[in-house]
């Protein structure tokens, strides 16, 4: 039986990645996965939003049984069958970081009670919009993030932050190795959702967070836009430190790896996708029923 890692980008466009036509920004190491697997054309999100989308992700359920159907803070409940709670059952060491969505601290949906022996990083999709958020979880503890300060203090931790240190989806890069490093001698299940591209909304049109602009600082393009292709790519050198510690350890070669998005680009935080083209040939956003809502970039490894 393969290990099994699921990578989950947020709001990432069809046309956002190198192999499924984007010209601009750079995807090396997920073309890679693309040309060493397959490139499904045709697969579709839950939903064309955040939290129904991953709630028929980690239920098997469309949207028409899923009991979360919108973003409301809906939980999910001790029956509700996932595929981490399957997979424990076949022996798999289960573990989630990055974004939840689908219970709050102390519900019934938190990861912990949902089939995740190992959990780190945002419950509520509204706190995670910050990129340098004063705290995350750590299974079900409050880990303070040194450093990050909101500009006013707010008990959810949502907001825009004043003093940015640490960057979250550094921190989850990093506990993606460390997770994959403390299980390479057993059967492992990681969903590794990270928040990328998503915009932190309550930042207006600076809500494309990234520590910097990388290839694309020097480019004559609006802020937003470098912002977005950044993350990207950043996401992208992530994913490539991760695909080579399987290789180190030995187990590149039997495990399996995923990756989609869990719906169509966004227009928040003065994100454009009709400048990238983060739709492709498909038309329709985050939010529409349109194929650009909807159909998502897939790759299997």
């Amino acid at each position: 039986k393969p290990n099994i890692i699921f990578i989950l980008a947020d709001d990432l466009g069809y046309g956002d990645l190198g192999c499924f036509g984007q010209q601009i920004i750079q995807t090396p190491n997920i073309d890679k996965l693309a040309s060493e697997g397959m490139r499904l054309t045709d697969h579709y999100a839950g939903s064309t939003v955040c939290a129904p989308s991953r709630c028929c992700l980690m239920t098997g359920l469309h949207t028409g049984h899923a009991l979360i159907r919108g973003n409301a803070s809906v939980p999910l409940r001790p029956e509700d069958l996932t595929v981490p709670e399957l997979l424990k059952k076949a022996g798999y060491t289960t573990g989630i970081i990055g974004k939840w969505g689908l219970g709050e601290a102390e519900s019934t949906g938190i990861p912990n009670k949902q089939g995740f022996d190992y959990w780190f990083g945002y419950l509520n999709q509204r706190h995670a919009h910050n990129y340098y958020p004063e705290f995350l979880w750590k299974n079900e503890q409050k880990v303070p993030l040194e450093g990050n300060q909101l500009t006013t203090p707010d008990e959810g931790g949502w907001g825009v932050s004043i003093k940015k240190v640490t960057y979250s989806g550094d921190l989850f890069a990093a506990e993606a190795l460390e997770f994959v490093e403390r299980n390479k001698d057993s059967r492992f299940f990681l969903y590794l959702t990270f928040t990328i591209p998503h915009a932190n909304n309550e930042a207006g049109s600076k809500g494309m967070e990234v520590p910097d602009f990388g290839p694309y600082a020097d480019k004559d393009w609006p802020e937003p836009q470098k912002g977005h292709a950044a993350m990207i790519t950043r996401m992208d050198g992530d994913i490539g430190r991760l695909m080579a510690k399987l290789k180190e350890l030995g187990i590149d070669e039997k495990t399996f790896v995923m990756f989609s998005s869990d719906n169509g680009p966004h227009k928040e935080g003065g994100g454009d996708p009709a400048f990238f083209s983060s739709s492709g040939p498909l038309r329709g956003y985050k939010r529409d029923l349109y194929e650009g809502g909807i159909r998502v970039p897939t790759i299997v490894r």
